[in-house]
């Protein structure tokens, strides 16, 4: 019986007998074929397609998208007892009603931190509210006062001695007010009386870094690195003090005006201040409190503050 001849392959093939290589091999003697999911005897371990998890390029490690955070919650402001949104501002003096509705639809009201952008809201007085970031106060039963403080005057409301004090020059007000820090009897100037504890608690501490401005007149004349000094720091008996800005303001033979702006309160700090360097004060007034200024507002008398001056004593505040 006749043998079947041999099938006819490709040169190379594994049915040719002969490699280009050489016989039994691939091409260029890399071995064996990739059927068992391997490169060959001499190459680098390879892995099957089923093992590198289908045809696909990214890793499994790796997100096919960004991640969704979830997104701040809305918080509902509205209070279906209280009272339309604009007519609250308009009361607070920010404006027309028609202008404090357009905040509104601009996007400018912020409602316990929530923006609000609907004319129908209603709130009730206790809310918090700012207008570009500004805090307005709406409830007409808080009370802020600027008072310019005349020499001699104690800063009390009840001077246990019988001396005048604040007390008397706002005892026809019904509302229980406070001094919103102090000022000895020889210094004059401007005092915040407010009902508003909150407020005052932060106007008055330190940690809050609200400046007060006043003007000191002191024997001249003043030395050019004063003021350096001063801003360097000074050891005083309870501890260094320094001073946040200091300017001559007017120098005449033998005194001079000067500014000294800090935010310490400790007791006659500005005095004890400028004793300490050699210049002690001949007068003292204090002129400002964070933004709000004395003024043309005479000693003894007081003024309401606007709600512009109310919500850049809660900016300065940090409220």
């Amino acid at each position: 019986m006749t043998p079947p001849a041999p099938r006819r392959g490709r040169p190379g093939t594994a049915g040719s007998g002969q490699g280009r290589g050489g016989s039994g091999q691939g091409r260029g003697g890399r071995g064996q074929g990739r059927d068992d999911g391997s490169r060959g005897t001499g190459g680098r371990p390879g892995r099957a397609r089923s093992e590198r998890g289908g045809s696909g390029t990214t890793k499994p490690s790796q997100p096919t998208k960004a991640p969704q955070w979830p997104s701040r919650p809305t918080i509902d402001v509205h209070d279906p007892d209280g009272v339309r949104l604009q007519k609250l501002l308009a009361a607070a003096g920010v404006g027309s009603r028609r202008v404090c509705e357009q905040l509104i639809v601009d996007g400018r009201v912020e409602v316990d931190g929530q923006v609000v952008r609907e004319l129908g809201v209603r709130i009730n007085a206790g809310q918090v509210v700012h207008v570009d970031g500004v805090r307005v106060q709406l409830d007409e039963s808080r009370v802020y006062l600027a008072f310019n403080k005349p020499l001699g005057v104690v800063t009390s409301m009840n001077d246990e001695l019988g001396r005048i004090d604040i007390g008397d020059f706002v005892a026809n007000r019904k509302e229980r007010l406070f001094h919103v820090g102090r000022l000895d009897a020889d210094t004059e100037g401007l005092l915040i009386l407010t009902n508003d504890g909150e407020l005052a608690h932060r106007l008055q501490h330190p940690r809050y870094g609200v400046l007060k401005t006043y003007l000191a007149q002191i024997p001249g004349p003043v030395p050019r690195d004063l003021g350096k000094r001063l801003r360097a720091g000074v050891e005083l008996d309870d501890g260094p003090a320094s001073v946040d800005s200091f300017r001559v303001v007017d120098s005449q033979p033998g005194k001079a005006l000067v500014e000294v702006i800090l935010h310490e309160g400790r007791k006659h700090i500005v005095r004890r201040l400028l004793a300490e360097v050699g210049h002690p004060v001949l007068s003292l007034v204090r002129t400002h409190v964070g933004p709000i200024r004395l003024g043309e507002t005479k000693p003894g008398k007081w003024r309401a503050l606007t709600s512009a001056e109310v919500g850049e004593l809660y900016k300065a505040a940090d409220l």
